[in-house]
């Protein structure tokens, strides 16, 4: 009789159509798996019910498949380089002691979406333009992100930091293209942009001084504070506007031991921002 031997494998040997005499080994011949053909709709109709199933358990596809796409897809190349910037960037027209930062597609997810101006800013040569988490950065949300997002963040070890954070404008009113006049006064933006001034909460009584800034067609409110709370720095420096759906906002923070030596340098970074 033919012996019979079935193996869990792509090697599986199964016996041959012939008897063999007595006191042989069965001859073996290698099995070959079956060319798969199409699923049958029997099998459609059963994958469908799985599907249906799957989709009862309370995790839909329309979550999971985001998040597979998150956990894959490759991010787009950023141009932060913790390096000093005196090494890439050109020297500011306006002060040869400064470069000069102007802000590309190349920069930030924002930017290549359209959702933000492009902006530039002054700075040491000494500093670093540091990087920053995707889950800060709206790289997830964009072009629709309800929440603000950080753009850019440079930062001196002796001097302090500053940063780019941005705001959809519907976060502060409903109409569109507002400049920051329309938004409300510099009292009233900066109450609900405090927070994203300190990093935590902004009281009242540490806003010092408010002034308004012209620049072209372009309104500026600009900001004094001191917040001893804050997790940015004990001093900061703000400067806000609106252009297009985007609120921007620009920060200048030091701790007690940066500020005094530094004051100047991050007041005069602040009056360069310009949208």
């Amino acid at each position: 009789m033919a012996t019979v031997r079935a193996w869990l494998s792509p090697f599986t040997l199964t016996p041959s159509v012939q008897s063999n005499p007595p006191n042989h080994h069965p001859i073996l011949v290698p099995w070959k798996a079956p060319i798969p053909s199409s699923p049958s709709p029997s099998h459609q109709v059963n994958f469908n019910s799985r599907r249906r199933e799957f989709l009862r358990g309370g995790l839909s596809l329309n979550l999971i498949l985001p998040l597979i796409s998150i956990a894959t897809e490759k991010p787009p190349p950023s141009q932060a380089r913790e390096v000093e910037v005196g090494s890439y960037l050109p020297p500011s027209p306006s002060n040869p002691s400064f470069v000069l930062f102007k802000a590309s597609t190349k920069d930030t997810p924002a930017l290549r979406a359209g959702n933000v101006e492009p902006y530039e800013f002054m700075l040491p040569p000494t500093w670093k333009q540091m990087r920053i988490a995707n889950i800060l950065s709206g790289n997830y949300c964009q072009p629709k992100c309800a929440e603000p997002w950080v753009e850019v963040k440079f930062e001196d070890e002796r001097q302090g930091k500053v940063q780019v954070v941005a705001s959809p404008l519907i976060r502060l009113t409903n109409k569109p293209n507002a400049s920051i006049e329309d938004i409300g006064s510099p009292e009233k933006v900066i109450a609900s942009l405090g927070p994203f001034v300190t990093g935590n909460t902004l009281d009242p009584d540490e806003l010092l001084q408010t002034s308004v800034e012209k620049l072209g067609d372009q309104t500026y409110y600009k900001y004094v504070l001191e917040t001893p709370y804050a997790l940015t720095g004990t001093h900061n420096l703000a400067k806000a506007t609106a252009k297009g759906n985007t609120v921007v906002l620009f920060v200048a923070s030091a701790n007690d031991k940066q500020w005094p030596a530094s004051q100047k340098t991050l007041q005069a970074i602040l009056d360069s921002f310009q949208v």
